[in-house]
This record gives C-alpha cells, sequence and structure tokens, in this order.
C-alpha cells in the first residue's frame, strides 16, 4: 500500500473533500467549507510520497518547476492527485475526480493552474533551452481528454510497451531530468537515480538478459566485451559529444547482466559553483603535500576534485597528470598542461602510472583511487619527494581516513608510516550529499587541516583527539560533518531528519539541534 493511501484514509474518516499538502508548512484540510490545519510534512517526505504514486512518464515533472495532476486508483477510490512546485515550494493537491455534475474535476485544473501561477510568476525555459508549454497542459498526452476512471486504465496500459532503441536515448534523458545513475538489469524495469532517489521507468519493457547484453555490446569497447566475459565485470567510459560522459560499469548478478551508468557532465563545475569553503580552496596553492578527498561511493568526491583541479588550471602554471579508472572530467589547458591517464586503457594499474608520473616532471597528481597498499604508499613517497597530490578513499569521516592509510601497511612499518604521513598530509576533505527539501541535493564537508599539532597526533597515533582538533581549529578553517550538516539545517535547505539520517555522529548533532533550538524528533521522520 502505497503511504498516501494512510492519508486519503484519514480524508475520508474525517469527511475532508479536498486536502492541500505544503512542504514544511501545516496542511489545509477543505471539509463543509472549512480550511483546517493538517499535519505537517517534510519537505523531502513529501517528495518522496508523491513520487511514490506519479505515473512514470510524469516523474521526471517532479524536480522541475511547474504543475501537472493525474488521477490515482487508492484502495478507497480515485483520486486526483495535483503537483504544483517552484522557488523551493512543493505543493500537492489530493481530491475526488468527480465533481455533483458528474464532470472530470475541472476545478481541480484550475486551481494547479492558479498555484503555478502563483509560485512561479514567469515561466522557466526547459533543459534543452525551448521555452516549456502551458505547466498543465505538459501533462502526458494520457491527461487529454475522457474520464478519470478511463485515464487511470490508460496510464496502467502504457507500461512496458516502450522498447529501448539505443542507449543513447536513456541517456539524453538522464540529462533532461537531472539524472546522477542509470541502472540496467536482466528481468526488472530501468531504472534511475533522479537527486538521490531510485525511480522506475515503467513505461519501458522489462529487460530480458540477451537483449539487455546486445544494447550494452553496441557501446562497450572489444576490451571490455572480452574483459566482461573473461570477469563477468568491466569498466570504461563512454561520451556523447556536447551532452556529457558516463562512466560505465558491467556487471553479472543471478538474473544475467546488468550495468550502472554515473552521468559525468560535460562541463567541469567549478569551485564557485559549489560554493567550496575557502579552506578547501587554499590547498590548490600548496607546493607539495597529500590532500584526500573522501566520502561514500556517490557523495561527488570526483565532481570536488574535478573543481580543485580546474582551480589549479586557472591560477597556477604547473604540469597536472591525472590517473583515473575511467577518466571522467575532461580537462582542457588553459594555463597548466593537463595529462590524463586512463587506467586499462594508458596504463596498466594506479600504482604503475604513479611510479612512472614521478619521471614525468609533474607538479601536481591527481589519483583517483588509492585503492591498494602500494598505490597509497607510492602516493605518499611522491607528496614526500616535493609533489602536491590529490587521491581519493572510501572512509566516512577525516579521522577514520588517517586511520585507513595507516592500517593499510604492516604492523612492522606502521610506525615509521605515521612519521611520513604525519610530514605530507596537508589536508582530508570528507564529504556527503544530502537532500535539499526541493528535492535536489548538496555537499556536507567535513575538513582536516594538518598544523603543527594535528601533525604530532597522527604522528604519536592518537587520532581519535582529531575531532577535538577540528573543534579547535575553526578559525583556520576546520570544520566537522555536524557544523556542516547544522549550518544547512539552520539555512533551510535541509530537513532536519535528513541531517540525521546522513550524520556518522547521531548523539552529537542532536545537542547541536537541542542548543540551536531545532524541534526534532527521531520519530520524525518515520
Amino acid at each position: 500500500m502505497a503511504q498516501i493511501d494512510n492519508f486519503i484514509a484519514m480524508m475520508q474518516q474525517k469527511k475532508v473533500e479536498r486536502a492541500v499538502l505544503i512542504n514544511d508548512k501545516p496542511a489545509h484540510l477543505f471539509a463543509h467549507g472549512d480550511d483546517s490545519p493538517g499535519p505537517i510534512i517534510p519537505g523531502a517526505k513529501l517528495h518522496e510520497v508523491v513520487q511514490e504514486v506519479t505515473p512514470p512518464p510524469l516523474r521526471p515533472q517532479l524536480g522541475q518547476d511547474g504543475g501537472f495532476h493525474f488521477p490515482y486508483q487508492s484502495p478507497h477510490g480515485i483520486f486526483e492527485i495535483g503537483v504544483a512546485r517552484g522557488h523551493g515550494t512543493l505543493q500537492v493537491t489530493i481530491a475526488p475526480p468527480v465533481q455533483a455534475n458528474g464532470n472530470p474535476s475541472a476545478s481541480l485544473e484550475a486551481a494547479i493552474s492558479n498555484l503555478v501561477a502563483d509560485i512561479n510568476p514567469s515561466p522557466s525555459p526547459s533543459l534543452d533551452g525551448q521555452p516549456p508549454a502551458p505547466e498543465v497542459a505538459r501533462v502526458s498526452p494520457m491527461m487529454a481528454g475522457g474520464h478519470s476512471e478511463k485515464l487511470a486504465v490508460a496510464t496502467a496500459a502504457t507500461r512496458g510497451t516502450k522498447h529501448i532503441g539505443h542507449i543513447d536515448e536513456l541517456f539524453h534523458m538522464m540529462r533532461r531530468v537531472e539524472a546522477s545513475d542509470l541502472h540496467l538489469s536482466s528481468k526488472e524495469y530501468p531504472m534511475m537515480r533522479v537527486h538521490g532517489v531510485m525511480t522506475k521507468l515503467e513505461e519501458y519493457a522489462i529487460n530480458t538478459h540477451d537483449d539487455l547484453k546486445k544494447l550494452l555490446w553496441a557501446i562497450a569497447p572489444p576490451r571490455n566485451q572480452q574483459e566482461w566475459d573473461a570477469e563477468h565485470d568491466t569498466d570504461f567510459a563512454y561520451e556523447l559529444e556536447d551532452i556529457a560522459r558516463f562512466r560505465c560499469n558491467y556487471f553479472m548478478d543471478r538474473h544475467g547482466i546488468g550495468a550502472v551508468f554515473r552521468l559525468i557532465p560535460s562541463d567541469v563545475w567549478t569551485v564557485e559553483d559549489l560554493k567550496l569553503p575557502q579552506a578547501m580552496i587554499d590547498l590548490c596553492y600548496l607546493s607539495k603535500g597529500l590532500v584526500v578527498v573522501t566520502g561514500p561511493t556517490g557523495s561527488g568526491k570526483s565532481t570536488t576534485l574535478a573543481a580543485l583541479i580546474d582551480y589549479v588550471n586557472k591560477h597556477r602554471e604547473d604540469h597536472i597528470i591525472t590517473i583515473e579508472d575511467p577518466v571522467e572530467f575532461v580537462h582542457n589547458n588553459i594555463r597548466c598542461l593537463i595529462n590524463q591517464r586512463e587506467v586499462h586503457v594508458a596504463t596498466d594499474s594506479f600504482a604503475r602510472a604513479l611510479r612512472a608520473s614521478l619521471r614525468e616532471d609533474p607538479d601536481i597528481i591527481l589519483v583517483g583511487e588509492m585503492r591498494d597498499l602500494e598505490t597509497t604508499k607510492l602516493a605518499i613517497e611522491a607528496a614526500e619527494t616535493g609533489h602536491l597530490v590529490f587521491g581519493t578513499l572510501h572512509t566516512s569521516s577525516a579521522p577514520s581516513t588517517v586511520d585507513r592509510m595507516i592500517d593499510q601497511f604492516p604492523s612492522e612499518e606502521q610506525a615509521q608510516i605515521r612519521v611520513m604521513l604525519s610530514e605530507t598530509i596537508k589536508g582530508v576533505i570528507a564529504q556527503t550529499l544530502l537532500r535539499t527539501k526541493d528535492g535536489k541535493r548538496v555537499a556536507a564537508y567535513e575538513i582536516l587541516l594538518v598544523p603543527a599539532a594535528v601533525a604530532n597526533l597522527i604522528r604519536e597515533g592518537k587520532t581519535f583527539q582529531l575531532p577535538s582538533q577540528m573543534q579547535i581549529g575553526k578559525g583556520q578553517g576546520m570544520m566537522t560533518m555536524n557544523d556542516s550538516i547544522l549550518r544547512h539545517v539552520m539555512e533551510g535547505r535541509v530537513d532536519p531528519h535528513e541531517g540525521y539520517v546522513k550524520a556518522i555522529d547521531k548523539v552529537s548533532l542532536l545537542q547541536l539541534y537541542e542548543a540551536h533550538d531545532i524541534a526534532y524528533n527521531i520519530g520524525d521522520g518515520a
């Protein structure tokens, strides 16, 4: 049962004729001409509730300013759901679709039009640069004319009828709806992750192993086809000129072949676009040392690193070598010479390319992943010998990053590595992505800089004291993850529940909420 069904049941119990839900504000419940206040629903929760019942063809519009409506068959009868979005406001109207005169609910369409006009006084251009159609008229052709019950049948009738001619059409769709990832699996509908939410594309047919393999092989280089046949997984990059690059991973699961594609925009996001803290930008002016960007998969590490390299490219005259698997963001030479090497294409491994780079006169080296002991050791040695090295790890916090790097080494070498690391590491940036109230995402950062006091703690193996050093070092630009989350919550971008879910030290975050009079109970987001 969909989450919205519980709300509809409450409407029927209280004889509510129409309900208007507004993100982060009390709902309006209309009954017998009276407007009574209803529950407050956080923006992310409201987006999740309405997305669950929105027909697949209309789901991309949930992330866009404008409005649409559709019939919904609930266990309590057919209802009309209206959606309007603009300037951070999401409004959802729930009403019976048929009025006393037996005609479809023209009043709801008029209400949605009014809501769109109120929150979008001037129309915005579409993603492809064309002016949008009138907002309510942008609804799928399935919505045009006829009784709501027939429309609901028509919506169901379109499920699984569309076949993918070429995978590029899904890549173009990803760009239009601002999806970060495309998932293709055997015996499953295609799915996209849009602003962090997994969404089924049910208008497409369910993939079979043979059809999906044929589709995927159309863009896979022969080397990767052979690697998949031998190992049942492979990685490569695919580019649609002037659209985007895609990081591609093919794999095998219990149902057959599968694939995941990460969209890498053609244009590199700048530090201004990402609003990176000044302490992070200052790391770009180092002449030597190690800077590590860390976080879970999909937390935006590559985007942050690309922005930092872009900043260096615009403000320094250096030689930059990047070692990636695969190459994601493509950098053009501005003031720097940039050589981008792709593992398995231009070199056999990260370690081999990193070792060779020391003979290629680099000033700055970017290591896409410090995934093994040899690569980590070479990165530390490169930083020690006078190069600025940027690298990534998959850890959750700045202190755990230092521990992870040291723990990779045999116990008899760890004392020496602590000394080397204390002298070379200059900064650790841990980040995660938070869903905003308008359904998009924003990064929260933890920044650990390494002045003498921090270097001494690393040398002595007292990394458990690093969180307190980040608190003490706020004036130098250091930042804890909870402080970053708190700032987003206090500025109204992020719901307190989303911050709580993504926090590592949840107890401390709750204490911060209480200290800043932020009303939140753990059950609020359930």
